[in-house]
């Protein structure tokens, strides 16, 4: 490719709706262009790696069985409905009527299709296992997009779907797109850690996510300093540490004015967080809930969402909370009624607990469960793992990082084959539910996660293996007939090799080629100067460490062959 013919518009200032490292490089370095909130065109250059990505993917699926094919993003209204989620998928979910009035949804994710596909086609055991998968664009109406490609609402995805005969073959299946995953981010060039995660929207029970370590994330990692223990904060969770038994003393009333919150009643009394018991009210598809938490713990509205099995989770506001003579702020579990009472697994094994008094003037000191002080109706882990506390598999201590979610696998078991009658006839000539899992990976997000891993103030630095093009000659002076011989000569050689090479020819000023050299971020950049090439050599720079050397024309070829192999190769 001539850079004079290329179209990529690089920009020298960051534009202002960029918030990352990822969006800024992909707009500045002309890979990228917003269309609407959460909508990007792809660029040549973008499109190019994407493409790389793409071919990942599809080598490690075929490899361990995948076999592709490709589904259509616009999806009837009964699949779903005949799942149930149309109704509970929620407003992400892209709803259309065509012109018959019928109802449709841009597709989201293909569990639904892809299970009635396969209910129509397999009936024996004799075709299973299979994996299939595809890579198309899905549509999920975020309410926030933001950080250009990491939350859009249109995006490119893999998912893979795996059907089996039973548990045993899920869990094979499972270890395979485990196995595929690793290498597919590891050739992707990116730093990762597998960790274990909740299912989510999706369903089933059993899940990791694959997350690229990155201050960006938007995801945090729980590790332990010790074991390979690694988890999302959505789901980490330990049992609480056993509590030496204390004399439980006689309930105390006392006046707090203006102790709305627990640091406040802390202050106020003179003791530790700890010491507090916090009264939450929820409202669990519009029915009222209370949770109870240590005062120095995050109640963790996903655990708590998916023990209720409720579609909407929400804070109650101040005046459903106080109909009565209840007063937020001074919230507590003692003598109420009518009520379901939930509590985090550290509450009923506290002594002599704080909590609210209901009256909006004072607290309780003393109050303890173990005594029958108040109603605990079911018990359950409901908060953050927090840094610093102890692994929940061993003695070392917790971590706390940051990832972008790059790829999720799931087990299904028989979530969708059950509502979707998704069957096959045993050997023994009984039906059984098909046992399936997926596997999902975002193809944008991945290429942005490299980014945020890999740039430096000049702008990106592409892993060989999904960079746009894998070279750029540059001559230093485009007057010299000399020099935009020898970069022709090279351009047309390293061509013909299957290097993928770019000639910058365009009449620019060096510095600017340079600029722009670095911006896009070419892995190897070939410099033809005057002095270099008076001594039969070009000059040649490795974007990813800045080291510069001087390699003889006549075996730039076999160099830059060589070179490539060994960043390519995992």
């Amino acid at each position: 490719m001539r850079a004079s013919k290329m179209f990529a518009p690089t920009l020298r200032e960051v534009p202002a709706e960029a918030e990352i490292i990822s969006h800024k490089l992909m707009l500045r370095a002309g890979m990228l262009r917003k269309v609407a909130s959460g909508v990007y065109t792809y660029l040549p250059l973008a499109w190019r790696t994407i493409h790389k990505i793409e071919n990942i993917i599809r080598e490690e699926m075929d490899a361990k069985g995948g076999q592709e094919l490709l589904m259509p993003a616009v999806q009837p209204a009964e699949i779903w409905q005949e799942s149930g989620r149309w109704g509970v998928y929620g407003a992400e979910m892209w709803r259309v009527k065509d012109r018959h009035d019928r109802d449709f949804c841009l597709g989201p994710t293909h569990e639904e299709m892809i299970s009635t596909i396969f209910r129509g086609e397999v009936r024996s055991y004799k075709q299973l296992p299979q994996m299939l998968y595809q890579i198309q664009t899905k549509y999920r109406d975020e309410r926030r997009p933001r950080f250009g490609l990491m939350r859009s609402r249109e995006f490119i995805m893999k998912d893979l779907y795996s059907f089996d005969a039973d548990e045993a073959g899920l869990a094979v299946s499972y270890d395979l797109m485990y196995d595929a995953y690793s290498r597919v981010f590891s050739r992707c060039g990116l730093n990762f850690r597998p960790v274990e995660a909740d299912s989510g929207a999706i369903g089933g029970k059993g899940s990791h996510e694959f997350m690229a370590l990155a201050e960006a994330g938007e995801s945090a990692i729980l590790y332990c300093d010790t074991c390979d223990y690694a988890a999302t904060d959505e789901i980490a969770g330990r049992e609480p540490l056993p509590v030496e038994p204390q004399e439980m003393l006689a309930i105390e009333k006392v006046d707090t004015p203006a102790c709305e919150s627990v640091e406040k009643v802390a202050e106020f009394l003179g003791v530790a967080t700890d010491r507090i018991v916090k009264t939450m009210y929820y409202l669990a598809d519009g029915e009222l809930v209370i949770v109870l938490v240590r005062g120095d713990r995050r109640i963790n509205e996903i655990k708590l969402q998916a023990l209720l099995g409720v579609n909407e989770l929400v804070l109650a506001d101040n005046a459903t909370i106080e109909k009565g003579t209840l007063k937020v702020g001074y919230l507590g579990p003692v003598g109420v009624e009518g009520v379901r009472i939930l509590a985090d697994a550290e509450v009923p094994v506290m002594y002599n607990v704080i909590v609210g008094s209901n009256d909006g003037e004072s607290h309780l000191l003393n109050v303890n469960y173990q005594r029958g002080d108040f109603r605990i109706d079911e018990v359950a882990d409901l908060r953050y793992l927090e840094e610093g506390e102890q692994c929940p598999h061993c003695h070392g201590h917790i971590k706390m990082a940051r990832g972008i979610e790059v790829g999720q696998i799931f087990k299904l078991h028989t979530k969708y084959s059950d509502a979707l009658n998704v069957v096959y006839t045993g050997e023994d000539g009984q039906e059984r539910p098909v046992v399936m899992g997926c596997y999902g990976i975002g193809v944008g997000r991945t290429m942005a996660a490299v980014i945020e891993q890999s740039y430096d103030d000049d702008g990106i630095i592409w892993p060989m293996a999904v960079a746009p093009y894998q070279a750029i000659i540059i001559p230093v002076n485009d007057r010299e007939p000399e020099l935009t011989a020898t970069a022709e000569q090279l351009y047309t050689e390293l061509t013909a090799a299957g290097i993928e090479v770019v000639l910058d020819d365009r009449q620019e000023r060096a510095g600017v080629k340079f600029k722009d050299a670095d911006l896009i971020g070419y892995p190897v950049r070939v410099t033809i100067g005057a002095k270099s090439l008076a001594r039969g050599n070009v000059e040649v720079k490795l974007r990813k460490n800045g080291e510069m050397l001087e390699v003889p024309v006549a075996e730039l070829r076999g160099w830059l062959q060589e070179y490539i192999k060994q960043e390519m190769a995992i």
